[in-house]
């Protein structure tokens, strides 16, 4: 039975691990690692007999790395050549690791990248080959950059059916494959591109997707944020429901689903255009328990002037078995609650901005 919880925070500055109890309400944090690098994704891999941490650090002198970890953090290994590199033919070079998530097989670790690529690792994350039928699909000359730049943020492998994986992008949308990589179909049907004229708001692709998440015992059902607009498919990314009535707006970056229940999920809203903070700047989590028919509001212990983004990989839960729930912002504040949101505490303050929080029981 776990009796710890490890949070690892990335940073536009570097990466900082926190370590709690079961209680998870006094932490105590090392850091920086990897001082004064971007660090987009990280990875607390639990499967196997020791916990892996993987991180995706960018430095502006050597570029981007994959960096491992199976000592919890005291040590850090990297692969020569940078581990995520694309083919010499391709002429592209990574920018970023956006994305770090487990496949469903022992071993398997996929990377989502700036530019727009999925890369697969079947050696818990030591070396990684680019998913090539992705990379030469023939939308990819028609992918744009979002505001943060053109990546491949959110990776889905599905739970128990390897040849299955849901990847997103800004701007250009959901994809899926379901022969293990041969081939990619777009996975847009119902998502507004509000950012389109009238009559062609809803493309095949190129949708400016913000984040996707599902849950494993219930994997045909995917929750999406968008640039405006939240979203539920109940087959597997074929269709799209709108749930965001009931929100106080519908632009927003992260989206969580509940470790052990697939009906709750979470969002943290924002205001769209120039104001990329909270309305009315305050600091609230906002929870369904009916899959987004219907929404409430959660702040007890929240700032009600925050006026700071959360971005899309800044959220998550923990695996215990009432799950701890965490969010940082680019205040460079972490906030986290053990109650499933009704009550909240400060973590962590005065870290670089927040881009990434992955928490694991361990």
């Amino acid at each position: 039975m776990a009796d710890r919880t490890l949070l690892m925070v990335g940073t536009r500055k570097g990466l900082w691990l926190g370590t709690s109890d079961e209680a998870r309400v006094d932490w105590e944090f090392t850091g920086p690692h990897f001082d004064m690098e971007e660090v987009y994704s990280c990875l607390v891999d639990t499967r196997g007999d020791t916990p892996r941490l993987l991180a995706g650090a960018s430095s502006s002198w050597l570029g981007p790395q994959v960096w491992r970890s199976d000592d919890l953090g005291a040590s850090w290994q990297e692969t020569p050549n940078g581990a995520v590199r694309f083919p010499e033919d391709t002429d592209a070079k990574v920018e970023r690791v956006w994305q770090l998530v487990p496949g469903c097989e022992d071993g398997v670790v996929y990377a989502g990248t700036e530019p727009g690529a999925v890369f697969r690792s079947t050696d818990r994350g030591e070396t990684f080959q680019l998913e090539r039928a992705l990379w030469d699909h023939p939308h990819r000359p028609q992918w744009n950059a979002g505001f943060g730049g053109q990546a491949f943020h959110t990776v889905l492998p599905h739970p128990s059916d390897p040849q299955s994986v849901t990847a997103a992008l800004s701007t250009g949308g959901v994809y899926q494959t379901s022969d293990g990589g041969r081939s990619w179909e777009p996975r847009n049907q119902g998502i507004r591109a509000e950012f389109l004229p009238e009559g062609q708001q809803y493309p095949e692709f190129g949708q400016c997707v913000h984040k996707v998440t599902r849950h494993p015992a219930r994997p045909e059902r995917l929750y999406l944020q968008n640039h405006g607009g939240v979203y539920r498919s109940d087959d597997h990314g074929g269709t799209w429901t709108s749930i965001a009535e009931g929100l106080p707006v519908d632009f927003g970056f992260p989206i969580v689903v509940h470790p052990n229940e697939p009906d709750t999920v979470f969002v943290f809203p924002l205001n769209g255009g120039d104001k990329r903070y909270p309305p009315a700047a305050k600091a609230r989590v906002w929870r369904s328990r009916d899959a987004g028919e219907s929404w409430e509001e959660l702040g007890d212990g929240l700032p009600d002037a925050f006026y700071v983004a959360v971005m899309r990989d800044a959220m998550c839960a923990d695996a215990h078995e009432r799950p701890g729930l965490y969010f940082g912002g680019r205040n460079g504040t972490v906030w986290g609650s053990v109650d499933e949101g009704e009550n909240w505490h400060q973590v962590v303050a005065d870290l670089p901005d927040v881009m990434v929080v992955r928490a694991a029981a361990i």
